[in-house]
């Protein structure tokens, strides 16, 4: 049967919905982040520090809802932000100590979304579906 048969589009959009909002609501409880601004800090944890234009593009956003969400995680105390030395016009982005405590927080949440995951696909299929989405993706940024 075709993607279009099996109506993919439909049932990946539900699945990323509800997965979404499981993943935010453990979040917010865990560690006071949605997943958007935990992506974000895990970023700047990883790469930091980083410009909000960088963030951005890992994050396929628009730089001015990165300038939103890092005044949200500026306002928590979970990051900072200072101008760039290299570019005066960009802002860089640092974690502070309170967000890695909140990055520390988010594994277990994740740890449990995962377990829907791998309790529902086996690892073969689980193989061929992240190469398959990532297929996906790399045909839509063409």
């Amino acid at each position: 049967m075709s993607a279009s048969e099996h109506r993919l589009y439909f049932l990946l959009q539900r699945v990323a919905h509800r997965l979404k909002k499981r993943a935010d609501s453990a979040l917010k409880d865990s560690a006071g982040l949605t997943t958007a601004q935990a992506a974000a800090l895990s970023i700047i944890a990883k790469d930091g520090p980083v410009t909000q234009r960088f963030v951005a593009d890992k994050l396929s956003q628009r730089e001015s809802a990165v300038m939103t969400m890092a005044n949200r995680l500026l306002a928590a105390d979970y990051i900072s932000r200072e101008r760039s030395v290299a570019d005066g016009r960009a802002w860089e982005l640092t974690i502070s100590p309170k967000g890695l405590d909140a990055l520390s927080n988010i594994k277990a949440p994740f740890g449990e979304i995962n377990d829907v995951l791998d309790k529902n696909i086996d690892a073969e299929d689980a193989e061929r579906l992240a190469v398959s989405l990532k297929n996906i993706l790399a045909a839509l940024d063409e």
